[in-house]
């Protein structure tokens, strides 16, 4: 994967993060415990291939701010409450049990391994309008653009509803069979705020659009992983290289069918960038590389 324009526009470490990797190397600051989080990479057939959904986030966020994703953050009290596995609120399930997510996923616990489902499916909702969601264990909502869709979308922004809630007023239950598990990154020591995010695979389910939706994002599209990989190394976009590294593992299949199948047989195991030196020049480093770490983080609560 190293290339002149990849070490360029992804290995290199921004300079206040290099001096953040000084200082942590000398003891002088404390990494914080990254928080659980889910991200959905929503899958399409399209005419030449297979296609990926990618938001540009808004360069006002605190993190990544200005760097192509896919859907996708933290796992918070809604979804714990929503993976409750009994009581109000809670969201109807179907698909693999939170044991077997817990087992696929490397959590200890089968609560925090469904609120992480919980997560990825109502980010994709809120991200994209997108409800990997249907009125029974084998069928999926049709259409998700009306008026009223709109207005859930926007109660679960606000904060105002748990999307449990939204499920269960619609009679809806939540599909966890339809996100397969595809790989597992953990946020470098060095940032300010630190993730350890399990990043699933999902097809758009038939009928249902992606739409230009208010809130994190300021620009969505529709891209071959080729395509958009070609794209930052041209400058034209760019990522952060859990991004960059999941749309050149997806380079290659041919449609969503082959790439679903690849998940079903993956193993995953944490992945954790890490700050090496060159001299003054510093460069992102992955385990195998020379200087990269373990991906096991101290920090992570299983």
């Amino acid at each position: 994967m190293d290339s002149p324009a990849y070490d360029a526009t992804i290995r290199a470490v921004p300079p206040a993060l290099a001096e953040r990797a000084r200082r942590l190397a000398a003891g002088e600051i404390v990494p914080p415990a990254p928080r659980h989080a889910s991200t959905v990479v929503l899958l399409r057939d399209g005419v030449q291939g297979l296609e990926v959904y990618v938001l540009r986030r808004r360069t006002t966020m605190a993190f990544a701010a200005g760097m192509y994703a896919f859907p996708g953050g933290a796992v918070d009290a809604r979804d714990v409450e929503d993976g409750a596995a009994e009581g109000a609120g809670s969201a109807a399930w179907a698909g693999p049990s939170p044991a077997e997510w817990a087992d696929r996923l490397g959590f200890a616990d089968a609560g925090i391994a469904r609120a992480s489902v919980c997560a990825a499916v109502r980010e994709t909702f809120e991200e994209s309008g997108v409800l990997l969601a249907g009125p029974s264990p084998d069928s999926v909502v049709a259409d998700t653009t009306g008026d009223d869709w709109e207005r859930d979308r926007m109660a679960l922004l606000g904060r105002v509803v748990s999307f449990g809630e939204v499920l269960a007023r619609r009679g809806l239950v939540l599909r966890s069979d339809l996100v397969a598990p595809w790989d597992h990154w953990v946020t470098p020591r060095v940032e300010e705020r630190r993730f350890d995010t399990r990043f699933f695979l999902a097809a758009l389910p038939a009928g249902q659009h992606t739409r230009d939706v208010a809130g994190e994002a300021d620009r969505v599209a529709w891209m071959r992983p080729s395509e958009a990989l070609a794209s930052v190394e041209r400058g034209e976009m760019r990522m952060l290289p859990p991004t960059y590294l999941t749309l050149a593992s997806l380079a290659d299949f041919p449609d969503v069918k082959t790439a679903l199948t690849a998940a079903a047989g993956r193993s995953i195991s944490p992945i954790m960038p890490t700050v090496t030196f060159d001299g003054e020049q510093a460069r992102w480093a992955l385990p195998g590389d020379a200087g990269g770490e373990d991906a096991y983080d101290e920090g992570i609560v299983r």
